[in-house]
């Protein structure tokens, strides 16, 4: 049986109408579609997702002038930011996304700036909530994880050098990034496993709610996240290959603070095995070499005496402290950066 029409629902139809009428009256006729198909794409409606050809048309945008998408980005970050309504949010941040994988460079370019340029820093929603119903109160749940995790997905972005999981993004292969990051000095390579790890870690905190079970919203914002969490989990493994090139020589602060890394990730992964979601065979092979490269630091660099974890501070201290025999001065601004095996080769 299908499901029975509440009052809400009625609500709802008559705001997507209003929006809409209000919309034809008052847009430029330049932008007209635009507006409508973004009021089309975000409705309501909290049992259908954005419409296929809404969305589009929203992501055609990107390849017409720098003003359309500029009024493309503004309209949407608009919305996001003047709804009070669950649904209406999540689908906005849906599009959000779907610019991130799927948008022009113009139109992630803008969209990636958009918050140091005079705009409201629209991601931030953590005090959003929908009191309407239990499903709504439930979905803000996913609305204040969502918005932090996109943001999280820019960021890393920018760390990497390009929006990862997008159709638009510069590394093709698995080859031409190993040679990328091969070339990296460590301290450069220990900013992005951070990164990629704030990501990982980020998704493996989203909501576990009974009442969004099944719920089409949700699913959508889950197959999405599941092509970021397969893409991030790629670019760890190919960094923590290459760390095992270098393993050797690292200093006793790079070691420990990849240390510190890796073991953050083993926490993510136990936390996504207790959801029950983002299992992968390949996946799996990751995590088994994070587990294993862990192990290769080594036990003396990341645990002191008593087989306590150290903290970072300590780890400072345990460097100076070697400086003093004689062995090698080591200072944070002064550490010396080595690249890989397949660098060194380069230069005979």
């Amino acid at each position: 049986m299908g499901r029975i029409p509440i009052l809400r629902d009625f609500i709802g139809i008559i705001k997507d109408k209003a929006s809409q009428s209000k919309a034809a009256l008052l847009s430029d006729p330049k932008t007209l579609s635009l507006h409508l198909a973004l009021l089309r794409a975000t409705t309501h409606d909290p049992f259908t997702p954005p419409d296929p050809r809404h969305l589009a048309t929203l992501l055609a945008s990107g390849h017409t002038s720098r003003a359309t998408v500029s009024t493309a980005i503004e309209v949407l970050m608009d919305r996001l930011q003047t709804t009070r309504d669950a649904s209406v949010a999540i689908k906005c941040l849906i599009t959000v996304h779907h610019i991130i994988k799927r948008g022009s460079f113009i139109l992630q370019d803008r969209l990636s700036v958009y918050p140091s340029n005079g705009g409201r820093n629209y991601l931030k929603l953590s005090n959003f909530r929908d009191k309407t119903t239990l499903l709504t109160w439930e979905l803000s749940y996913w609305v204040r994880w969502y918005a932090l995790y996109l943001e999280n997905l820019l960021q890393t972005s920018r760390v990497l050098g390009f929006f990862l999981s997008s159709a638009s993004s510069s590394v093709d292969n698995n080859e031409e990034e190993e040679e990328k990051v091969s070339s990296l000095t460590n301290s450069q390579l220990l900013k992005e496993i951070n990164s990629l790890g704030n990501l990982i870690e980020q998704i493996s905190r989203m909501p576990n709610s009974l009442h969004t079970n099944g719920n089409i919203l949700v699913d959508e914002v889950l197959g999405m996240v599941g092509e970021d969490y397969l893409a991030s989990t790629n670019e760890v493994s190919i960094r923590v290959s290459e760390f095992k090139e270098r393993l050797s020589c690292l200093s006793v602060f790079e070691s420990v603070e990849l240390g510190f890394a890796l073991k953050r990730l083993e926490d993510c992964k136990e936390r996504l095995s207790a959801l029950g979601q983002m299992r992968n065979v390949l996946v799996e092979t990751v995590w088994g070499s994070i587990s294993e490269m862990k192990d290769q630091v080594g036990n003396d660099e990341l645990y002191g005496e008593g087989g306590r974890l150290m903290t970072m501070e300590s780890s400072k201290n345990k460097v100076s402290e070697s400086s003093r025999y004689g062995e090698r001065v080591l200072k944070l601004g002064d550490s010396v950066d080595f690249f890989s095996g397949w660098f060194s080769k380069l230069q005979y």
